[in-house]
C-alpha cells in the first residue's frame, strides 16, 4: 500500500457535536455519548508545536522511511493541551520489522539531534513497537487500544482504523499499564545511579507520570469513567484509596516539577509500587476490589 501524506495541521478542524452542552457535563470523564472512550480531537495541533512535529516527521521519513509503517503522535501534544518547554513530545513508531541493532542506534542518534534543536519541548521520545505486535490479536486491548484511543496518527497506513473503539475496562489498564512493577523498578535503579541532579530529576517526573498512570490498574469494572489527565488519575485512586491521598499529592507535584531528594524519591517510589503491586495481586486472587 502507497504511503499516505501526512495531515495538514494549519487547516481549520470542523466540528459536528453528537450532543448538547447539557448532555456533554453528565458525561464520565473520558467518555463519549455512546459510552466509548473518547479519542483524539481532530483539530489543528498547536501552534507552538506544528514546526517540531513536522522536522520529526520530515527528518524520519527522509532517513528511515523502509524501515517505518507508520508515525503517531501521543499525549499532551496531541490532545493540544501541551506547554512550550515544559512538555514532552511523544510518539509512537510502528516498524515493518524488528529494529536491528544498528538502526536503534540511529534512531536513537537521531532522536536526541532532534531533542537538542527543539527547545519547545523538555525531551522527544519514541515508543517502538512491530507491525505484526500491533495487529497480533492478544494485543488488541494494548497496541489496539493505544492506537486507536491515545494516538494520532501521522503519517504512513493508519493502522488504528483497523481497531473498533472501547468501552472502559480495568483489563484495558492492565494490558496498558500490567508492567508497572518492573518499570518503576528500572526507574528507581536509573534515578539512583543517575550522575548528575538534572538527569535523576529528569528521571523523577518521568517515574511520576508512569506511577500515576499505573495506577488505573486499580480500577474497578464499574468505574465509568476513563482519566486522561494526571489530575484525573490521581482523582480516580483517591476515590477507591483515599488513604493514598498524601502519596498522589506527592507524586502530582514531582510530576510537574521534581524537587524532593533522589534517596527520597527511591524510597517513596518504592513503598507506593510495592503497595500497588499488593493491591493487584489481591484483586488478582479474589477477583474483585480489596474492602476498605
Amino acid at each position: 500500500m502507497g504511503r499516505l501524506p501526512w495531515p495538514d495541521w494549519t487547516a481549520k478542524a470542523i466540528f459536528r457535536p453528537k450532543h448538547n452542552a447539557p448532555m456533554a457535563n453528565l458525561l464520565p470523564d473520558g467518555i463519549d455519548a455512546e459510552g466509548f472512550i473518547v479519542t483524539v480531537p481532530d483539530r489543528p495541533l498547536q501552534t507552538e508545536f506544528q514546526g517540531v512535529v513536522e522536522d520529526v516527521v520530515t527528518t524520519l521519513t527522509s532517513r528511515f522511511a523502509p524501515l517505518l509503517d507508520g508515525l503517531y503522535l501521543y499525549g499532551s501534544v496531541a490532545h493540544g493541551r501541551a506547554r512550550p518547554g515544559l512538555s514532552d513530545l511523544d510518539l509512537s513508531l510502528v516498524l515493518r520489522a524488528s529494529a536491528s541493532t544498528d538502526d536503534s542506534a540511529a534512531l536513537e542518534n537521531l532522536r536526541c539531534a532532534l531533542q537538542a534543536r527543539h527547545p519547545e519541548v523538555s525531551k522527544i521520545d519514541f515508543d517502538l513497537g512491530t507491525r505484526a505486535e500491533v495487529l497480533a490479536p492478544r494485543n488488541r486491548l494494548a497496541w489496539g487500544y493505544w492506537l486507536r484511543h491515545e494516538c494520532r496518527w501521522l503519517w504512513g497506513e493508519d493502522l488504528s482504523a483497523r481497531f473498533e473503539r472501547l468501552r472502559p475496562s480495568r483489563a484495558i489498564a492492565l494490558a496498558v499499564n500490567g508492567d508497572f512493577e518492573p518499570a518503576l523498578t528500572a526507574y528507581a535503579r536509573r534515578i539512583a545511579d543517575a550522575d548528575d541532579r538534572a538527569a535523576s530529576l529528569r528521571l523523577q517526573r518521568e517515574a511520576s507520570r508512569k506511577l500515576i498512570r499505573s495506577t488505573s490498574v486499580l480500577r474497578t469494572d464499574s468505574d465509568l469513567d476513563w482519566p486522561k489527565t494526571l489530575d484525573a488519575h490521581a482523582a480516580l485512586l483517591r476515590r477507591h484509596h483515599p488513604s493514598m491521598a498524601a502519596s498522589m499529592r506527592f507524586f502530582l507535584a514531582q510530576a510537574l516539577e521534581p524537587t524532593a531528594p533522589a534517596e527520597v524519591f527511591v524510597a517513596r517510589l518504592e513503598e507506593f509500587s510495592a503497595w500497588m503491586a499488593r493491591e493487584t495481586a489481591a484483586r488478582s486472587d479474589t477477583g474483585q476490589a480489596p474492602v476498605r
